[in-house]
C-alpha cells in the first residue's frame, strides 16, 4: 500500500499556523513513508471563499517548501461526482430525502428538550417516500443504528462512539449542493488516502465519515487528530499571539525552514534535540509520538530558532535570502553589485541577527552612507572627538594593506596611544563615524568590508559631526 496524506484548507481566511503544522505532519509523514501528499482546496463554503485566500495557501506552501504530489484539486470542480455518489447512495438505501419542514424539526427539538433528551434527528422520514408539495427535501444518510463506531487514533488511541448518539446526518442540502462531511468522505475516497491528519476539532466528524465509507463499500484511513495549539497564556490563540497569515512571517524575516522547526517541536519531540534540518524532520517524525496535549505558542522560542537556522545556513544561501529584504529597504540591485561583498557582509552580521529583516536594516549603512549620525551616538561618542577621527584616519590611511588583521593591529596601536590601550573608548566614536550608529560588527571587520576608500571618506565626513 502506498501511504497517501492530505492537507485540505478552506479558502475563507489565511493560512495559519495551525494550519501549516497539520500541513507539515502530513508531508513529513508522507515524505518518511515514500508516499504521495496531496493538496486540496475545500472551497464549497461559496459566500466566505475568495481567491485571494486561495493564492495566498498556494503561496504559503510554495514559501514553506511543502510541496504537493498532486493536486491542487477544487471541492467546487468536483460536484458532478458528487452528485454520482449521492445518487448510487440514494439508490442502495444508505441515504434517503428528507421533506420536514424547519417548523417541524423545531417542534421535534423543543419535544425532545422538553424530555430532556438530546436533541436529534429521529428518522421519522426514512419510510417517507411521497414529496410532500412546498417542500424541498435535503438528503441524510442513514446511520446505523446500534452498536458502535471504533476510531483507532494514532494519536488518542481508542475512541468509542455510540452510534444510538449519532442520529441522520445532512449529506446534501434543500438546493442540492453537498455538505462537507460529505465531500470529505468522496474526496478522501476517490483519491485514496490512506492517512488522515487533522486538528483534533474534526474528531467527532469522524465517525460520521467512517460510516458513509463504509456503506459505499469503501474502507476508512487511519486518523490521527492533533491536538490544538495554544496562545502563551494557555487560551486560544488569536492574533495577539501569532496566528497571523503565515506570509507575514516571511515579511518578518522568518526563515521557513525555522518556522517549521518551530512547528515540528509544538506537540512531538526527540530526546533533547531542539534545531532539526529539513532532512531530519522527514527522518525522525513519528506521528504516533505526538502528544495528545495542546502545545503553547512561544515566540521568543520561534525568533532563538531563527536565529539559528540563519546561522546554519552558508554565505552564499543567507546573501541570496537577504537580497529581496535590501531590496526592500531601498537598496538597488545597481548598489548591490557596485558596494561591499554581500556574502562578506553577512557573515559579518549573522552571529547577531534574529531575522532576515534585523540583518537587511543592520547592513544597510554598508551600502548607504550614513548622512547624519544617530543623535544620541553622536552626542555621547563623537562630540569633542574630531582630533580622534582625524589621527585615526591619517594612521589607517597610510597602512600598505587594507584587511581586517592590519586594521586591527592600527586600532590597537591608536588605543594604546589615545586611551592607554582601551580599544572600546576609540572604536565607538570611530564605529559612529563610519556605520551612523554605535552598533555594527566589530569596527576591523567593517572597515575592511568598507574598504580603504569608502572608510577614510566616512571619517572625514563625520568630522563635522562633531561640531
Amino acid at each position: 500500500m502506498t501511504v497517501c496524506t492530505r492537507f485540505a484548507p478552506s479558502p475563507t481566511g489565511y493560512l495559519h499556523i495551525g494550519g501549516v503544522r497539520t500541513a507539515l505532519y502530513s508531508w513529513l509523514h508522507a515524505r518518511r513513508l515514500k508516499g504521495r501528499f496531496v493538496l486540496r482546496i475545500e472551497d464549497t463554503d461559496l459566500e466566505r471563499s475568495t481567491p485571494e485566500a486561495t493564492a495566498a495557501i498556494l503561496e504559503g506552501m510554495e514559501w514553506l517548501g511543502l510541496h504537493w504530489d498532486a493536486g491542487p484539486f477544487y471541492q467546487t470542480q468536483r460536484m458532478d461526482r458528487y452528485r454520482e455518489v449521492l445518487a448510487q447512495m440514494l439508490a442502495a438505501g444508505s441515504a434517503y430525502y428528507c421533506y420536514c419542514s424547519k417548523e417541524e424539526l423545531e417542534a421535534m427539538r423543543e419535544e425532545q428538550h422538553a424530555r430532556k433528551e438530546k436533541p436529534r434527528y429521529d428518522g421519522r422520514c426514512r419510510t417517507r417516500h411521497e414529496p410532500r408539495p412546498g417542500v424541498q427535501p435535503v438528503v441524510r444518510f442513514r446511520s446505523p443504528d446500534r452498536g458502535e463506531t471504533v476510531v483507532e487514533d494514532l494519536i488518542h488511541g481508542t475512541v468509542r462512539f455510540q452510534n444510538a448518539e449519532l442520529d441522520d446526518l445532512i449529506i446534501a442540502r434543500a438546493d442540492g449542493t453537498p455538505t462537507y462531511n460529505f465531500c470529505v468522505v468522496v474526496d478522501d475516497w476517490d483519491m485514496g488516502i490512506t492517512h488522515v491528519i487533522r486538528g483534533d476539532d474534526h474528531l467527532n466528524n469522524t465517525p460520521r465519515q467512517m460510516q458513509i465509507l463504509q456503506a459505499l463499500g469503501a474502507t476508512p484511513p487511519v486518523y490521527a487528530h492533533v491536538p490544538m495549539i495554544l496562545g502563551p497564556d494557555k487560551q486560544k490563540l488569536s492574533k495577539r499571539h501569532g496566528a497571523v497569515s503565515v506570509l507575514e512571517y516571511r515579511e518578518e524575516g522568518y526563515l521557513p525552514e525555522a518556522l517549521l522547526n518551530f512547528l515540528l517541536r509544538l506537540g512531538w519531540a526527540h530526546g533533547d534535540q531542539e534545531v532539526f534540518s529539513i532532512a531530519e524532520m522527514i527522518d525522525l517524525f513519528r506521528i504516533e509520538e505526538v502528544h495528545r496535549a495542546a502545545s503553547a505558542f512561544n515566540p521568543e522560542k520561534l525568533l532563538w530558532l531563527n536565529a539559528q537556522h540563519i546561522q546554519a545556513l552558508t554565505a552564499a544561501e543567507l546573501a541570496e535570502r537577504l537580497r529581496p529584504y535590501l531590496l526592500r529597504e531601498g537598496i538597488d540591485a545597481a548598489c548591490l553589485q557596485a558596494g561591499p561583498d554581500l556574502e562578506a557582509v553577512v557573515l559579518a552580521l549573522r552571529e547577531r541577527a534574529k531575522t532576515l529583516v534585523e540583518m537587511a536594516r543592520g547592513a544597510l549603512f554598508f551600502y548607504r552612507a550614513p548622512t547624519e549620525a544617530v543623535t544620541a551616538d553622536r552626542d555621547k561618542h563623537l562630540r569633542g572627538r574630531a582630533e580622534l577621527l582625524q589621527k585615526a584616519a591619517a594612521l589607517l590611511g597610510e597602512l600598505p594593506s587594507w584587511d581586517a588583521t592590519s586594521l586591527h593591529d592600527a586600532l590597537q596601536s591608536l588605543a594604546a596611544a589615545e586611551s592607554e590601550g582601551k580599544l572600546g573608548k576609540i572604536a565607538q566614536p570611530l564605529r559612529v563615524a563610519v556605520a551612523g550608529c554605535a552598533v555594527s560588527p566589530p569596527l576591523d571587520q567593517t572597515l575592511a568590508i568598507l574598504g580603504r576608500e569608502e572608510s577614510l571618506a566616512r571619517l572625514r565626513r563625520a568630522l563635522a559631526w562633531t561640531e
